[in-house]
């Protein structure tokens, strides 16, 4: 059975009208679908404009309406926003002095922020899950209301749930407070949800950890929960696997067996890299730098720390200083940089430009520092310093579509070197931004141009661009079948102006560029711990930090072991050497953990024949051959980059 068929089987056929105040509403995002011949079983929301909504929720005659299902993300997100609600309503009835707080979707699945005295231990969430399971089979409605404030303040606080007075008393003046109805419960939440409980048939509930209320470390510590929700119990058993590969993928993990990298106490956030990690950090570095001389960019170097000046015309000050370290120097402030683009600004501007000139690129391996809350911080994934491969292009107006195009045929080639498949995403201007309507809107256009010339489908994120500019993000695909965001490519009409850059045009007037801001691997540290975990640690030949051990058998084989490494070195490869006194089936066996692609095994027999016995990581025994020999396969293997 396929999984649309699966999901057929699992939601309800929705057929209602609404009637308030005695007159019949018949324009809910249900209906109009309906009408439209887009309706089907296994569509659980809708999207209207820029929001999505629940299916029951009234829309304007005349408004498009899209139909989401759960394989479209923002359907999943409302599928497990519904599935928080399901776990706050078991909580509640288990714990009935329990407090909420928060409940939202995440990218892969969903959590809740609790108030309890009740430590949630794993044995305490499967008393949970039993009666989310309750819940389900009730198959109560989703039935979402609105109060005035004081009513709704009063109904949270008859229920004892302070956090949700909280929450209304910060709702801005004039805009609804809505609620949604389940069963006996009852949640404060702008939705969209699910028409019924019902339809979450598959879920488990992952780990309880710690979170400051609000992410504060001066607010009181919270529970939160995290789960994840499916249509069917098939979909869920696959993602369940698929974590326990993760596990046995997890960077942290393997960068410590690796040697490669680690994260002590002393710096929380602040990774090391240890001399095997530096090998692979400098060969992605090489090929990096090797990649974008090709590509006409020049490499600059920007420093870390300048005066707060320059942050406050960048516009970074008043949309990013909360994440900002800050210091002092000669009774001046500074800020350490969270970003290199205002060094890139400074960098265009040390001389006049001709339109001749351009476009200019300018790319730089810049360290950056953003502080992160310590409950955020995860290995080399979220950190608060780290390489971001960025650059920066300026360019005439009729430029842009060229260059925005350039720079995804050069991302894709990058990406494929690693095998990762990717899919792209066009995100629109947030609330929080600068500029006028008329850049925004020329900026995501070229955008959206560039996309439609590149061929590749693409889904649109409204609302969640820079605060510049639109972008394009690029969304890597692992071996195990989870999403990354990696690259970026953004289009800035703003900071060209903040800085008063300029080029002389053909008119020999000042003319303002416009700018592009581009990052590949997105960070180093972060691109590192995915390619940890997407190649399990065992890296291929070309990255992998010590490509060839040498084992010896007993000690009259060493003589001949240390020439075909002295060859081989000189050759440029990475090789080690075990002529320990231990037997061969051990040292096999660790260089097999360490996952060295090749081993070659010298006793008599290869002396006598001045040979080496070839073991592959990949393919097992591949049986004696000469030293020139290996070395060419080695060689024609790098060169693939298989």
């Amino acid at each position: 059975m396929s999984t649309s068929d699966r999901r057929r089987n699992l939601l309800l056929v929705i057929s209602f009208s609404y009637i308030t105040k005695g007159m019949i509403f018949m324009s809910t995002a249900y209906e109009i679908l309906k009408e439209e011949g887009k309706i089907a079983r296994e569509v659980i929301a809708a999207e209207s404009g820029s929001s999505v909504i629940d299916l029951s929720r009234e829309v304007e005659d005349g408004a498009e309406v899209l139909p989401l299902t759960f394989d479209d993300l923002k359907g999943r997100k409302v599928f497990w926003h519904t599935a928080s609600h399901i776990l706050a309503a078991a909580v509640k009835r288990v714990y009935p002095d329990a407090k909420l707080t928060i409940g939202p979707s995440i990218d892969n699945g969903f959590y809740y922020d609790i108030d309890s005295d009740t430590p949630f231990t794993p044995d305490v969430l499967s008393v949970i899950e039993k009666e989310m399971k309750k819940i389900v089979r009730e198959n109560s409605r989703m039935e979402r209301f609105v109060l005035p404030r004081d009513e709704a303040i009063a109904l949270m606080e008859e229920k004892n749930e302070p956090y949700k007075v909280m929450l209304i008393g910060r709702v801005p003046e004039g805009e609804e407070i809505s609620f949604y109805r389940m069963g006996e419960f009852v949640d404060l939440c702008a939705g969209p949800h699910l028409f019924s409980t019902g339809a979450v048939k598959a879920f488990k509930l992952i780990q309880c950890t710690g979170a400051y209320w609000e992410g504060d470390s001066k607010n009181k510590m919270l529970q939160r929960i995290y789960g994840v929700a499916f249509p069917a119990k098939e979909e869920l058993d696959a993602y369940l696997e698929r974590m326990e590969e993760a596990k046995k993928r997890d960077h942290r993990k393997l960068g410590r067996e690796l040697d490669l990298f680690d994260i002590y106490e002393e710096g929380p956030g602040f990774p090391f890299f240890l001399p095997k990690g530096m090998v692979l950090r400098n060969i992605l570095e090489d090929f990096w730098r090797e990649e974008h001389r090709k590509n006409g960019y020049q490499e600059i170097k920007t420093p870390i720390i300048l005066n707060q000046d320059l942050w406050h015309r960048s516009g970074h000050w008043d949309h990013y200083k909360d994440n900002m370290y800050t210091t002092v120097i000669d009774g001046n402030d500074y800020a350490i940089k969270p970003m290199n683009c205002p060094g890139g600004m400074l960098v265009y501007k040390r001389r006049i430009h001709s339109y001749r000139d351009l476009p200019q690129r300018m790319a730089e391996l810049g360290l950056v520092h953003r502080h992160e809350l310590s409950g955020a911080l995860h290995g080399l994934m979220r950190v608060r310093c780290f390489t971001q491969d960025d650059a920066h292009i300026f360019m005439t107006p009729d430029q842009i579509e060229s260059e925005i195009l350039g720079v995804m045929r050069m991302i894709d080639s990058f990406y494929s070197v690693f095998g990762f498949k990717y899919s792209l995403e066009l995100s629109t201007r947030p609330d929080d931004s600068m500029g006028t309507d008329e850049q925004w809107e020329t900026a995501t256009e070229a955008l959206r141009r560039a996309l439609e010339d590149n061929g590749k489908p693409y889904t649109v994120n409204e609302g969640d661009g820079a605060f510049y500019g639109p972008k394009i993000d690029f969304h890597l695909e692992d071996s195990i079948g989870r999403t990354w965001q990696c690259g970026t490519i953004q289009l800035d009409f703003q900071m060209p102006e903040r800085f008063d850059l300029s080029y002389v045009g053909q008119d020999n007037e000042r003319h303002r560029p416009v700018m592009i801001h581009r990052v590949i691997f997105g960070s180093i540290e972060r691109f590192i711990a995915i390619l940890t975990e997407h190649y399990a640690g065992a890296f291929p030949l070309w990255l992998n930090p010590v490509q060839i051990k040498i084992l010896s058998i007993n000690e009259r084989n060493i003589e001949w072991c240390n020439e075909i490494e002295k060859k081989l070195t000189a050759e440029g490869f990475r090789v080690e050497s075990d002529h320990r006194s231990e037997k061969l089936g051990f040292k096999l066996r660790e260089a097999q953990l360490q996952k060295v692609p090749y081993m070659i095994v010298i006793g008599d027999n290869e002396v006598g024949e001045r040979k080496a016995a070839v073991r592959s990581r990949r393919d097992g025994d591949l049986g004696s051959m000469t030293p020139d020999e290996f070395i060419e396969r080695c060689k024609e293997e790098i060169r693939l980059k298989k």
